[in-house]
């Protein structure tokens, strides 16, 4: 029931999709108390979350998943009723360069998030939940026709995808296994705001801004469909409260777009913002070397998920990319902090003097 009072953990609440959910639970579910674990690394940013720090029923602890002890104090402290797990390393161009930290965090950190849970829960789970968030990208990548379902067999193909598909077959494997009550769901590319700038739709708007060179793989033909990230947030919620335990939901925007189509169309919005010329922007497109085991295309059928729970996007691709250009037009200091390493000061400043 929505108006029992619980406890939930939020594993990477300080992140991009991570503080859009922690923000939705915080002010949607007073009843609740919200604990935020994460562990602060570059993506991890608590001046995503200034607006609800004061909140009587947030609390932010840094943790990092793969600290045993560290995860176990908080089991102990807080008795956790449910568990929902954003904490991942997510970037495919840093899992190329740095693939044991994927392993690191994605995989054990994830089945050090299971062990300690199930523990703790001691085979109890009347009212607890593990809710596991992936990614579409377990599923490999489709040609131009087709779209990923439930049941679409995983096929993995760059180091951050293996590490996540690895991680879903260990969040069901604790529920066949202990009985462990899970639920997954797996997700397409989301963008809105606070979105870490060098993934690709923040780096082309910030790019576009300093009249920067905009890199785009291969020919920029692969195709991602679109996700505005507080509907992601508003499908964690429905799903965390209506989803049947043991399923997996895929969250999809059905919106489908070529790289080269975003980008032309930012550069289009971007021009309008700026005052520019049409097609000044545009000039600055750059064809890069495409990236090693570049995925063709992503689709996902979220079908399942609106017949079964009634979720469906709430806004139109046009529209949420002129709400996201806006934001980031409109938080440039958000940006330089960002990008220069000093939002990593935040912590120090507000929890260290505690």
């Amino acid at each position: 029931m929505v108006n029992e009072s619980k406890t939930i953990l939020i594993t990477g609440g300080a992140g991009f999709i991570g503080s859009h959910v922690v923000r939705l639970f915080v002010t949607k579910y007073p009843q609740y108390r919200i604990v935020n674990g994460d562990a602060l690394t570059y993506a991890g940013n608590l001046g995503n979350l200034k607006d609800i720090e004061s909140a009587p029923n947030y609390v932010f602890e840094k943790a990092d998943i793969i600290d045993g002890p560290r995860i176990q104090e908080l089991f102990v402290r807080y008795k956790f009723d449910a568990v929902i797990h954003l904490a991942a390393e997510s970037h495919v161009d840093r899992s190329i360069m740095d693939p044991l930290a994927f392993v690191r965090t994605n995989v054990l950190g994830t089945a050090n998030l299971l062990h300690i849970a199930g523990n703790a829960w001691k085979g109890n789970y009347t009212g607890k939940l593990f809710y596991h968030v992936s990614t579409d990208e377990v599923y490999g990548s489709l040609g131009d026709t087709g779209f990923f379902t439930e049941e679409t067999p995983y096929d993995p193909r760059s180091p951050y995808s293996a590490s996540k598909a690895s991680s879903d077959h260990f969040v069901m494997a604790w529920h066949h296994t202990y009985g462990l009550p899970v639920i997954l769901s797996n997700c397409s590319n989301n963008y809105g705001s606070n979105h870490f700038p060098e993934k690709l739709i923040p780096l082309m708007i910030n790019n576009i801004l300093n009249n920067k060179p905009l890199p785009v793989y291969g020919k920029g033909d692969n195709v991602r469909d679109w996700l505005f990230v507080d509907d992601h947030a508003r499908a964690i919620d429905t799903i965390f409260h209506k989803g049947r335990v043991g399923e997996k939901y895929n969250i999809g925007g059905f919106n489908e777009w070529k790289n080269i189509d975003i980008v032309n169309l930012l550069c289009s919005v971007m021009d309008k913002k700026l005052g520019r010329s049409p097609g000044e922007s545009a000039k600055l497109i750059t064809y890069v070397t495409d990236r090693p085991g570049h995925d063709h295309r992503y689709a996902i059928d979220a079908t399942k998920l609106n017949k079964e729970l009634g979720w469906k996007p709430s806004l139109q691709f046009e529209e949420g990319l002129e709400r996201t250009v806006d934001w980031y037009l409109g938080h440039q200091d958000w940006v330089k902090q960002v990008t220069s390493g000093d939002y990593r000061k935040y912590y120090d400043e507000q929890y260290h003097k505690r």
